[in-house]
């Protein structure tokens, strides 16, 4: 079973994410659209962007394990593809964050070299070749050459400012910390058989280690714990499965009254926003602190966001004006990483257009289409054959 609700919601997402992060080179972007600074109680456009996908990784995770159940694999196989998946988004996540921290000086190759190799080998480890037009034959070497790239960027690598650090888990960068959340998340709701009283349970627990870590009853997390501390501190693999329990909620009730379904994830979306704005003045709103009451907000914006989708494209079937950014919801790793050899390469070569075109108004309507792009490149590679998958 597939909702185009949910692919539309992981598309719409995955474009605003490219289009936020494009957003440090320009200027004068309004503040109301741009990240909130460590210290601020305030929330901004591009602060609800990464919760969504968190969220809607939630949402796919009862569909995708039901899909391989009804294929007959058994959990022991589904669980071990859940932590291979898991494990290849730490790896990922951990050289990307690790990247933005390099000391090109101190990198024999430099920073920008290093960055292009790191998304190459990323692409030939885990881009689909068994679907690709290139012959089953090269397949191994390339993903072979693909672990000998990062092998090699591990080696040769230096952070810090200047220099003096070798390679570091940091906060495990976006793709590990969906990672954790994956992780825990699925195998919690593989061996409680999408026990609905477990998932909520488990999402309470996540919300509660949220609020623990904001007191000073906060959990101690040196040393090995730290390694953990994405689970433990409970607010990002949250929004995870806050998706899990809104799906398993509007499944269960649309089969007997889709009125009833809607009603209740739209309750849930309006409590969790009034929460987190109720309990502002306790912890204030802040991505960067991980704050419950901005876990609370844009969990509930998740909720409501997929009763609105879910009744236009999957109850009223209005999915055409969607089309144009699909790739992004189909082949999201693959959308995600096309920025990471762009960048690097607009560094070396000096390139830029004249400050008018990237600055206020304008500036954001071109970084929307070069989002948009992307998007349509994605596309054009997915047709080809091209796609990567965890």
């Amino acid at each position: 079973m597939r909702l185009a609700s949910i692919d539309i919601l992981r598309a719409l997402t995955m474009v605003m994410m490219i289009w936020v992060n494009d957003f440090w080179t320009l200027t004068d972007v309004p503040k109301w659209m741009g990240h909130a600074a460590t210290s601020e109680d305030y929330m901004g456009f591009s602060d609800i962007i990464f919760p969504l996908f968190l969220f809607i990784v939630g949402l796919s995770i009862p569909l995708a394990i039901q899909n391989r159940l009804d294929k007959n694999d058994s959990r022991s196989f589904i669980a071990k593809h859940i932590l291979i998946r898991s494990l290849s988004l730490l790896l990922i996540g951990v050289f990307m964050v690790n990247y933005e921290t390099a000391h090109s000086e101190s990198i024999i190759i430099g920073k920008n070299y290093w960055g292009i190799l790191m998304a190459l080998a990323v692409v030939l480890i885990w881009t689909n070749w068994k679907r690709s037009p290139v012959p089953k034959k090269w397949h191994g070497y390339l993903q072979i050459g693909g672990i000998g790239i990062l092998v090699f960027l591990a080696f040769i690598y230096k952070g810090g400012a200047t220099g003096e650090y070798w390679m570091t888990t940091q906060w495990w960068g976006i793709l590990g910390l969906i990672g954790w959340a994956y992780l825990v998340n699925a195998l919690v709701y593989l061996y409680s058989n999408g026990n609905l009283v477990i998932m909520i349970f488990l999402w309470l627990v996540l919300n509660s280690l949220s609020v623990l870590s904001h007191s000073e009853l906060s959990l101690n997390l040196n040393g090995f714990l730290s390694y953990f501390s994405t689970i433990l501190t409970g607010t990002i693999p949250a929004f995870t499965a806050a998706g899990i329990v809104a799906t398993i909620v509007f499944k269960k009730l649309s089969d007997n009254n889709m009125k009833w379904a809607y009603l209740s994830l739209i309750i849930l979306g309006i409590a969790n926003i009034a929460f987190g704005l109720a309990t502002r003045p306790i912890w204030g709103i802040s991505k960067i602190q991980a704050t419950p009451s901005w876990l609370s907000i844009c969990t509930g914006i998740g909720f409501l966001l997929f009763v609105i989708l879910y009744y236009i494209a999957d109850e009223k079937k209005i999915t055409n004006w969607a089309k144009i950014i699909a790739p992004a919801g189909t082949a999201t790793l693959t959308c995600y990483m096309i920025p990471y050899f762009i960048y690097p390469i607009h560094s070396l070569t000096g390139l830029r257009l004249p400050d008018v075109l990237n600055t206020a108004v304008i500036g954001l309507l071109i970084s929307l289409g070069f989002a948009l792009l992307v998007v349509i490149f994605t596309g054009w590679l997915e047709r080809k054959g091209y796609k990567l998958k965890l």
